[in-house]
């Protein structure tokens, strides 16, 4: 047999690596295998374990599971997520070669990573550094940014250049810190959407998001992590072995403040209460759990009190720090240790503003043409009851109808009497037609709860329910509903903090936008300067009880009735959203349902759990 030739023998062994299928190993066996830490990475160099951080396996090897397209990492700082980015650069770089972007804030940044991280990395691993030349080498054909090896490349980008987001096609796509993203690469839009964008045409393609959070509402990472199977890393229990995720509040510590020195730390368990400390609880065996189901994205929630590369006392003595030094400290503690998005206080809405702007709906027209519909919120109290109707419009825009005082006790029946006079009362339009409201929410609580159900329980034909406000954060506006009351009344339980944050974003609308709100400035309407001052008579204030942070609702003014009947208005709107959009399409509000059919409606909406 003729002999062949080297170079060409090593061309076959070059075109046999490219063809070959992919490894059997995954990212963590990879890294277990051949990764070596440098000293620039570790206090530890040398061989990697993933025993040593454990809740980085089930992210790396999400990597290797074909079904998976997008990995979310939600994690605080010194969690090991700059090393878990670096283990699956080398393994694509080793064992299963493809293009490969990395994403950094800028392109300073991009930098810096490349010789600070990068560099180090493939002068000390063997496998990677075969495949990968030196910069500095001649004809290397690499440079800072960009770095080529057999079947594949890394091409380091900034989030704030368009030309490096939009250069080539990629296959992994890996994008780091994206809260800290600029809104847009240049004027090309969204960087994460242009980065995605290069790996389309991969039907093996992989993105890897990664950062710490920033403000609610306007976090990246949260939004993609919302949209994942929300996964948190739980140990057990050290005395009942119950598993859950470590949070914050269930941290205990005493300082002492003579000799300025922390005295103990430790974690109370959320299920049987007991201390532990933090020793006990890092010797358990740590398991992600999903809390949702999603087809091709996994997502990681992790924060510092997991990590074992920071001590719960270090943690404890950056959150003292913290609090001395004001809001943005605190922030960026929550944000960073806890890998939780910062949600903003709310600052006192400003009464005169509001009542400045004030609008003509037009000479006796109570209902501008863009509402479809009409909502009512009652409040009882021990001498009256007030009422505000509201109208709606596309894009949930309000329109401040009326508002009310029925002047009488809620335990004479003339007082409801008046009530059903007005909830059903025509309100004109322009055009001389009239239209009714169309649901209502009463408040059950206070003094006259049996008055509103036997009220409301005869009158849930007409969409007039009772309601029961219950606070705390993550509560829906609409929470659920029973009849366990001896009036068998369908009660309605309402998030009111969730209604409460949703006011107060669109009463900061200064322009017309879909949640804006609309007054009145007919005199005979009830939209007076005093009916504001009670709009604007809360605000959302950050409170700590024992080193444990609280979001409460706070008064700013004694009455607050005109803020609480726009948010039983909102949760009227609420129920009732398939009529609304009904309403949008066509035109028409539905008129409310005979008794008998909405008997049938009421038992199938309760089956479903739409209340």
């Amino acid at each position: 047999m003729p002999k062949i030739p080297a170079k060409l023998n090593q061309l076959f062994k070059g075109f046999a690596q490219l063809v070959a299928p992919p490894p059997d190993l995954t990212v963590s066996e990879w890294a277990d295998t051949y990764r070596k830490l440098s000293r620039e990475d570790s206090a530890e160099p040398g061989q990697w374990r993933t025993s040593r951080a454990p809740f980085q396996k089930a992210p790396m090897d999400a990597i290797n599971d074909p079904h998976v397209e997008t990995i979310v990492l939600e994690w605080a700082s010194q969690t090991g997520k700059t090393a878990l980015m670096m283990n699956i650069m080398g393994f694509f770089v080793d064992y299963d070669p493809a293009p490969i972007m990395l994403v950094q804030p800028t392109i300073t940044m991009a930098e810096a990573f490349s010789k600070d991280r990068l560099a180090p990395m493939i002068r000390d691993n063997p496998t990677i550094k075969d495949k990968v030349h030196d910069v500095k080498s001649k004809d290397s054909g690499n440079t800072i940014l960009h770095k080529r090896f057999p079947g594949g490349s890394i091409t380091m980008s900034g989030a704030n250049s368009p030309a490096s987001l939009a250069s080539r096609p990629i296959r992994i796509v890996m994008m780091d810190e994206i809260d800290r993203f600029p809104e847009s690469a240049g004027t090309e839009g969204d960087p994460v959407n242009l980065a995605t964008a290069r790996s389309e045409t991969f039907w093996n393609k992989k993105r890897i998001l990664i950062s710490t959070p920033t403000v609610m509402g306007a976090s990246r990472i949260d939004f993609a992590y919302e949209n994942s199977t929300m996964e948190q890393w739980n140990l057990p229990c050290p005395e009942c072995e119950e598993p859950q995720p470590l949070i914050w509040n269930g941290i205990e510590f005493e300082f002492d403040e003579k000799a300025n020195r922390l005295k103990s730390v430790a974690y109370r368990c959320q299920h049987c209460g007991m201390l532990s400390t933090e020793h006990e609880w890092k010797s358990g065996v740590g398991t992600w759990v999903a809390r949702k189901e999603h087809a091709d994205t996994r997502g990681f929630h992790l924060n510092a009190l997991a990590s074992h590369f920071v001590s719960w006392s270090r943690i404890v003595n950056k959150f003292r720090e913290a609090t001395k030094g004001g809001k943005e400290m605190l922030k960026t503690f929550f944000n960073t240790v806890m890998a939780e998005p910062w949600e903003e206080t709310g600052e006192k809405l400003d009464d005169e503003l509001l009542y400045k702007r004030r609008e003509d709906y037009g000479h006796e027209v109570d209902v501008p043409e863009d509402v479809v519909l009409l909502t009512a919120g009652v409040d009882t109290q021990d001498d009256r009851l007030e009422v505000e109707v509201v109208g709606w419009g596309a894009g949930k825009q309000s329109w401040g109808i009326q508002y009310h005082t029925i002047h009488g006790k809620p335990d004479q029946s003339e007082t409801w009497q008046q009530l059903d006079s007005f909830l059903d009362r025509k309100w004109l339009r322009e055009d001389g037609s009239g239209i009714i409201v169309t649901a209502a929410c009463v408040d059950s609580g206070g003094h006259y709860t049996t008055e509103v159900y036997k009220y409301c329980v005869s009158r849930e034909h007409r969409r007039v329910y009772a309601i029961k406000g219950e606070g705390g954060p993550g509560k829906p506006i609409i929470i659920g509903s029973s009849r366990k009351n001896r009036e068998k009344c369908l009660l309605i339980r309402v998030g009111v903090d969730a209604g409460k944050e949703r006011i107060t974003s669109n009463l900061q609308l200064e322009e017309e936008a879909p949640g804006y709100c609309h007054f009145p400035i007919a005199a005979d309407k009830g939209y007076s300067q005093k009916y504001f001052k009670g709009l604007t008579s809360e605000r959302k204030a950050l409170r700590f009880s024992r080193g444990k942070p609280r979001y409460e609702w706070i008064k700013t003014t004694a009455r607050n009735e005109p803020f609480d009947l726009r948010n039983y208005a909102l949760a009227a709107l609420e129920i009732i959203q398939p009529i609304f959009e009904q309403a949008l399409r066509t035109g028409t509000t539905p008129a409310p349902s005979s008794a008998k059919k909405q008997a049938s409606k009421k038992k199938y909406v309760k089956k479903q759990n739409i209340w």
